[in-house]
């Protein structure tokens, strides 16, 4: 294995000095399925000469058993290393390699392909700087490059390196390459991506991945990894507007409390004045400390502890920011939002949020459209499935300090989280505060039954046992996690339907004990003997959307 240095052998120590200052470059390869996206990665390793001795003769080994080569050497087995991966040629979660040159480090992140498994290339993209998008030559722009690239650009990734791979199988035809560099121009011409580099390799052989292919003289550019050493990244950062979430309080002994986290965006210097969010309450910094001693100012994507001059109630989850360039403060929000579980979105239904490191309760008060990634086009819904991306817009429980993700990635992006669960089910970008807005929205039966997990309909009670059975009723179901309440009609007499109507359209499960009761429909149960069935009852209230949720 070569470390591209010479002073492993003479200097351990300044050769690890000399590593810790080089430049980190997180990037991801996608696309679609079999477009060579780990044989890419493991090129890459191999021609750079950053695998150990072990892992290739462990891979030839491997290869024979489980590879796609036809017994020659299967460079992917270096990223798919899961079973059912290299059972069946597949890329299914995200695996993450490192590996560095003279100029760089890098963190690969080797996604998916499949169309199922889109929340996983969502997950390995939200920390990347660039993006690898593979195309197969012999099939061209496919769906999933389309839906990847539109992700790629959802999540501000700024630089994008389109790899047109397995030209050897077309005969390295540049006719073939710019047909499909225009095919994808097309597309991207809708998108917003910023920087888009077209590049011709056949990651199996490795032309024009680590060394220039003599094979394709009419490509005029650098290799791939040339590319990736020389790419600018340090403008990409936010360097403009202050941002630091407090992640802990360092409270080492009574002579010393600072605020630790990682810097979000902007650069904090001793001496700046800061605004705490969401309390608005004013400071200065004192002093910013790292373990190696203090600093003359701190920038993205740092972590240290500041000091502040004033003695002031701050804890994790309030936000620092400069008191000139402030971010909004709002309890309601639109964002694009990717979901990411087999239950849907249910509007008005209660998640946790995550923002930074601030957990808010919050819900999607309503979905204004679903976007399909393959033409872009936006469609009405009323849920949001599996991978699928629409814009929302959000309700929370407390005022909440963002940006725009465009802006700052940092504060401009969330997790929903269901608290039964507490799986991650959805991934969202900020797009900024509700716009348009001329009054509130009354809630609807579908919100209230999305917030309580129940349908609410009037269970009437006849028998002569009624008010008995109402109250075994209501505990049983209350015990079941329903929101539910007894009315006596015998005593509201000419009132009693007037009631029961309120409490339903309140979202709430309304027993009704009385002599007489309505003909039974969707909006009435009636129960005339003394007994009833409960799990029949139980089918009734649960709505069908929300019945995955509940456990009897």
């Amino acid at each position: 294995m070569s470390h591209q240095s010479d002073l492993i052998g003479t200097d351990i120590h300044a050769y690890l000095a000399q590593h810790e200052q080089k430049e980190l470059l997180r990037l991801l390869t996608c696309g679609s399925v079999d477009d060579g996206k780990s044989t890419l990665i493991g090129r890459l390793l191999h021609d750079s000469q950053m695998i150990y001795e072990d892992q290739l003769s462990a891979v030839r080994r491997d290869s024979v058993k489980s590879g796609t080569t036809g017994g020659e050497l299967d460079l992917a087995l270096l990223v798919d290393g899961l079973q059912a991966e290299r059972e069946q040629g597949i890329t299914i979660d995200v695996a993450y390699r490192y590996f560095s040159t003279a100029q760089r480090k890098f963190i690969i992140a080797d996604t998916p392909g499949h169309e199922q498994y889109t929340r996983n290339m969502a997950t390995g993209a939200s920390t990347c700087d660039l993006a690898i998008i593979l195309i197969d030559a012999r099939r061209g722009v496919q769906v999933q490059t389309r839906r990847h690239s539109y992700i790629v650009s959802l999540l501000g990734i700024r630089h994008v390196l389109v790899a047109i791979n397995k030209m050897d199988l077309m005969d390295h035809s540049e006719a073939v390459f710019d047909r499909i560099r225009a095919d994808y121009l097309a597309f991207a011409d809708k998108l917003e991506l910023h920087d888009v580099r077209f590049i011709p390799i056949s990651a199996l052989h490795g032309d024009n991945v680590v060394h220039k292919s003599a094979a394709m003289p009419w490509y005029g550019g650098p290799p791939l990894l040339e590319l990736l050493n020389t790419l600018e990244i340090a403008q990409d950062r936010n360097f403009d507007d202050p941002r630091f979430p407090v992640q802990y309080v360092n409270r080492p002994h009574l002579d010393f409390r600072g605020y630790s986290g990682t810097v979000a965006a902007g650069v904090f210097q001793p001496g700046d004045p800061v605004l705490v969010l969401p309390a608005k309450t004013r400071s200065r910094i004192q002093s910013i400390v790292t373990y190696d001693g203090e600093l003359e100012a701190a920038f993205p994507p740092q972590a240290v502890t500041l000091t502040l001059e004033d003695e002031i109630d701050l804890s994790r989850g309030d936000l620092l920011v400069h008191p000139d360039r402030l971010p909004h403060l709002d309890s309601r929000f639109q964002a694009h939002l990717v979901w990411m579980t087999e239950a849907p979105l249910i509007p008005g239904k209660q998640y946790l949020l995550k923002h930074a490191t601030r957990t808010l309760t919050g819900s999607v008060a309503a979905i204004r459209h679903r976007i399909d990634v393959n033409t872009l086009e936006r469609h009405p819904a009323g849920q949001l499935h599996l991978n699928e991306i629409g814009l929302c817009e959000l309700a929370l429980s407390a005022p909440l300090a963002f940006d725009a993700y465009a802006r700052c990635k940092g504060t401009g992006a969330f997790i929903l989280i269901d608290r039964l669960t507490n799986a991650t089910v959805g991934a969202g970008m900020i797009l900024g505060p509700v716009q348009g807005e001329t009054g509130f929205r009354k809630v609807t039966a579908e919100e209230r039954a999305a917030r309580f997990g129940q349908k609410a309909v009037t269970v009437w009670l006849t028998g002569p046992q009624r008010h008995d059975m109402a109250y075994r009723l209501e505990r049983a179901l209350f015990e079941r996690g329903f929101v539910c309440a007894v009315v006596e009609a015998d005593r509201l007499g000419a009132q009693a339907a007037l009631v029961a109507e309120n409490i339903v359209r309140a979202g709430i499960v309304c027993l009704c004990a009385s002599e007489t009761a309505p003909e039974a429909d969707e909006h009435n149960r009636v129960i005339t003997e003394g007994f009833f069935d409960l799990e029949e009852l139980l089918a009734l209230l649960v709505p069908a959307a929300s019945a995955p949720d509940f456990v009897i």
